[in-house]
Order: C-alpha cells, then structure tokens, then sequence
C-alpha cells in the first residue's frame, strides 16, 4: 500500500511537473530562432556596407587624383585641360565621398525605409 502511494506521487509530480517545462522550452526555442534571423540581418548589413564603401573609396581616389592632376597643369600651356579635370575630379571625388558616408546607413538600420540596395 505504501508504495503504490509513492509510485502516484511520483506520477503525480512527474505529470504536474511536465507542462511547466513546455512553455519555456518553447519560449526559450523562440528567442533563439530570433537571435538568429538577427545575427544574419546584422552580417547582411555589415556585408552590404563594406561592399558600398569599398566601392565609394575608390570612386573617392579616382576623382581626388583626378583633381591634384588638373591642379598641377593650371597655369601652363594646358590650362583649360586643367580646369576641366579640377570641376570633372571634384565631383567625381563627392560622389564617392557620398557612397563613403552612406555605407553606414545599413549599419545604423536606416535601410527599413526603402529596403533597396543602391
């Protein structure tokens, strides 16, 4: 007789205690599926802007070298050549500097806004 009272004991807490346990076996399930899917938006984003910036910095050296090539040619027989290409490399140079800058927008999340890759 007793240890048919120890035996439903038992099997009263082990089955008393079995649902406790689903819940948060679950829940804890659920905050891991979303600490992935956030891991892998941030390694999106990081890849989106170092792909942008790389492409900014050279776009950026190209027009600034651009710009110190039409500087040293002012004042001598290509001078026009060299104003040309002072107006063609400092914008070029703004343009890349721009990309530069914009590459943190996927860093900071400001991209939820138009979710488009420029």
């Amino acid at each position: 007789m007793v240890y048919r009272l120890i035996l439903l004991f038992l099997l009263v807490l082990l089955f008393n205690h079995t649902p406790a346990q689903t819940p948060s076996y679950d829940s804890l399930k659920q905050a891991i599926i979303q600490l992935n899917v956030s891991v892998n938006q941030i390694e999106l984003n990081l890849e989106k802007s170092q792909k942008k910036f790389k492409s900014g910095i050279l776009i950026a050296t190209i027009g600034y070298s651009i710009t110190i090539a039409g500087g040293l040619m002012l004042g001598r027989e290509n001078d026009r050549l060299g104003q040309v290409l002072l107006v063609t490399g400092g914008a070029t140079g703004i343009v890349g500097t721009y990309k530069m800058v914009d590459a943190f927008r996927f860093l900071t999340g400001d991209d939820r806004v138009d979710n488009k890759s420029r």
